[in-house]
């Protein structure tokens, strides 16, 4: 059997984004989100996933580039002098590796955004990260930890096949080149990954797709990968969104490459070809209802 989980990342996160990944869900083959607990337009989103029970809702945990949930006095060793969190992947890891980070600052930090998504009345399906830092084997520790603590049973396996990050396919190739080989560097920790996952009781889906298309995701190549999904689970990770004014001035560097890929999910075509493959659409509620 083959089966596949479409997540948007980053709901909450501009009241654009959350127009866009709501329209993928309604109109589109769009199955799960992951809600960041510090995004600006959290209220907007959690209104939107309560007039949509359908819509799977997991913890899109961040641990850079925003401001902290927690009170910064209760993590002082995560956050620099502006009061934000770091500001790139980059500058977490240094300052993991380099052991200026408390773990405990780490895991008071991933318990106030679960808890405030929580609080919201939302019940987390699954729990991935913003930048893929749980990668990070520390990282990674406190999410299974914090996950346990609040019943959550599934996370993100965010290691993609060589083969589906270079397989030909038509849309623009700024950049693909470097995200392909980071994610194939990606791979290189999946052991000491599953592990963790495996102590803290976590399921995650069989495959994973979408890290080295981020921001160059099209029909054709929706298309292209629904053809080609082998069999198991498999979670394809989208950042859909409604290209405006307000998203133009977001610090993202996916701006209309949310349109395009918006676009892509609501394609006709590619809910055609899902069917004629005989694929199951699920969420992760559904990945956990399967393994009780």
């Amino acid at each position: 059997m083959r089966r596949l989980i479409v997540n948007g990342d980053d709901f909450g996160y501009a009241r654009s984004v959350n127009a866009g990944i709501l329209r993928a869900f309604c109109d589109g083959v769009l199955t799960s989100t992951t809600l960041m607990a510090n995004g600006d337009a959290f209220d907007d989103a959690v209104r939107l996933a309560r007039a949509h029970p359908d819509l799977g809702v997991g913890c899109h945990l961040v641990l850079v580039g925003e401001p902290p949930v927690a009170p910064a006095k209760t993590i002082p060793t995560l956050i620099g002098r502006d009061g934000r969190l770091p500001s790139s992947p980059a500058r977490l890891a240094g300052r993991l590796a380099l052991g200026r980070v408390r773990q405990a600052d780490i895991e008071t930090e991933l318990r106030a955004q679960v808890g405030r998504i929580c609080a919201a009345g939302i019940r987390p399906t699954h729990v991935d990260t913003h930048k893929h830092t749980h990668l990070y084997p520390r990282v990674m520790q406190a999410v299974a930890s914090i996950a346990a603590e609040f019943g959550i049973e599934a996370v993100r396996k965010p290691y993609e096949s060589p083969r589906s990050l270079f397989a030909a396919g038509p849309g623009r190739e700024r950049g693909k080149f470097g995200r392909s080989l980071a994610a194939v560097a990606a791979r290189v920790g999946r052991r000491r990954f599953r592990v963790l996952a495996e102590r803290g009781g976590l399921r995650a889906p069989d495959h994973f797709l979408g890290m080295g298309w981020t921001g160059e995701l099209s029909a054709p190549r929706l298309v292209q990968a629904v053809e080609r999904l082998p069999q198991g689970t498999t979670e394809l990770m989208c950042h859909p969104g409604v290209y405006d004014d307000e998203l133009e001035r977001k610090r993202t560097r996916l701006k209309r490459e949310r349109q395009q890929e918006l676009d892509a999910l609501t394609d006709p075509e590619v809910a055609r070809a899902i069917r004629r493959a005989g694929i199951q659409l699920i969420s992760f509620r559904e990945l956990a209802e399967t393994h009780a």
